[in-house]
């Protein structure tokens, strides 16, 4: 290849990982601006007002919830057809899909003009968001995986992965300055409403990657390796249920593996808005301003993990995230506390790159552990069982455990625990490595020390 072939080549491969960054910001920007609005306007505006406050915000991390419920649904859908007709077509849908059920929460009618009928309509599409964020992690993040240099899957699999941190500075920007340019009255009879109608460059954002984004290169040679078998059930077969009659185990420890960095990571940014402005009496503008820092210091954490991944190996840096994120939360809520601009954003910003130390690491890691044909419905499988068993209901965890105790403390242990579930988790999966060897070169894999 010449030195203009190879320079074209390797712009075409940042392109592309780009774009998969972008569509993963806004597909993410789409999510976290309904858990931002369910920790600070929907127990007011979709439930009845009789509820206590409690129970109010209770039914709204509720309502946020039935969203991760979803995803592992989306996972098993998209995964299947994105395994048979590629990765490009899946991310456009699932773009498509996101972008118009946001669309549609921000025209909802509230509690008062329909009654029951809001908070119904209210989780019907949350479960469509849901459902189409379950499909676009597996394929945005093999994209830039499958097109990445030989050792570089970590760090090209990162830009995927600051997608999270880049959504929900968006989303508080979004509510910040609704929030900051109206009185409290016209922000939640209407100017809620503004950061979800945003959510149309999601859809103009969809029929960009329809027409300017190439397939994977992977999946290209997996496809036509699967057409040229000779065995008609080769071709035929699900990929979905292939990969969890081969891989069930896999597929559950990287389940088990994810679920503390989405715990923690949904604590920190949504669960901690609400405590924050209702408990402490901090003001909106600074616990969305620390969590906004947060997200800021995340990104080149989450690159810098990447990238040493590639180098140093994706497990010990992995369990190195469990351990430091399991004491860290025993820190944050005394910082958090001290109700000081320096306490809050140093507790958000120390724990979110703890967090990343896991997540930097795990795009490449999941998509390690399953062959090309199979990957995307094995990865995206383990990935969205962790995020129900994680994030789903760590908010509603997290407002029941501080109810009972009225004490931080019991939702510090709580973020421990699945600390520790995923550092015994991501063990077990470091012994099961080798089944991953055949998708990274030799070389590579002796120089990671995996």
């Amino acid at each position: 290849m010449t030195g203009t072939n190879a320079a074209t080549a390797r712009g075409s491969t940042v392109r592309l990982a780009l774009t998969s960054s972008v569509a993963a910001g806004v597909e993410w920007y789409d999510f976290f601006v309904y858990g931002t609005a369910a920790a600070l306007v929907f127990p007011h505006v979709f439930f009845s007002p009789g509820l206590s406050p409690l129970v109010a915000q209770l039914a709204a991390f509720s309502t946020f919830a039935v969203g991760f419920i979803a995803r592992p649904l989306g996972g098993v859908v998209f995964g299947h057809f994105g395994d048979l007709h590629g990765r490009k077509t899946t991310l456009v849908a699932a773009l498509m899909i996101m972008g118009v059920s946001t669309l549609l929460v921000g025209l909802l009618p509230t509690y008062s003009a329909v009654g029951m009928w809001a908070p119904l309509m209210l989780i019907a599409l949350r479960f469509v968001q849901g459902f189409a964020v379950g499909g676009q992690w597996g394929a945005a993040a093999l994209i830039a995986i499958e097109n990445a240099p030989d050792g570089r899957r970590g760090l090209f699999g990162s830009f995927v992965q600051i997608g999270v941190p880049s959504g929900v500075i968006l989303a508080n920007v979004a509510f910040m300055l609704s929030d900051g340019t109206m009185d409290r009255a016209a922000f939640e009879a209407w100017g809620w409403r503004i950061p979800f109608l945003l959510s149309v460059v999601v859809v103009s954002l969809a029929f960009y990657v329809n027409t300017r984004m190439h397939e994977s290169r992977e999946f290209v040679a997996a496809a036509a390796k699967r057409a040229e078998s000779a065995a008609p059930e080769a071709r035929r077969g699900s990929p979905i249920l292939q990969v969890i009659a081969s891989s069930w185990r896999r597929i559950l420890l990287a389940g088990g593996a994810f679920i503390a960095s989405n715990a923690c990571f949904y604590v920190i940014i949504t669960w901690v808005i609400s405590y924050g402005t209702t408990q402490l009496g901090l003001s909106r503008e600074l616990i969305l301003g620390g969590v906004m820092f947060g997200s800021v210091c995340m990104i080149p954490a989450l690159l810098l993990v990447a990238a040493a991944s590639d180098r140093y190996g994706r497990y010990g840096l992995f369990r190195l995230g469990c351990m430091t994120t399991g004491l860290w939360s025993f820190a944050f809520f005394p910082l958090l506390e001290s109700g000081t601009p320096l306490g809050v954003g140093a507790a958000i910003a120390v724990g979110l790159c703890c967090v990343a130390m896991m997540y930097g690491p795990q795009a490449a890691l999941f998509a390690e552990l399953f062959p090309a044909e199979l990957r995307y419905s094995g990865a995206s499988l383990g990935y969205q069982i962790g995020v129900l068993l994680g994030g789903g209901f760590a908010p509603m965890i997290a407002t029941a455990l501080f109810a009972g105790s009225q004490n931080s403390l019991s939702v510090g242990g709580y973020m421990a625990v699945t600390c520790l579930v995923s550092l015994v988790c991501v063990s077990w999966l470091h012994g099961h490595r080798e089944a991953s060897e055949p998708v990274t070169s030799v070389r590579t894999s002796r120089r990671r020390g995996d």
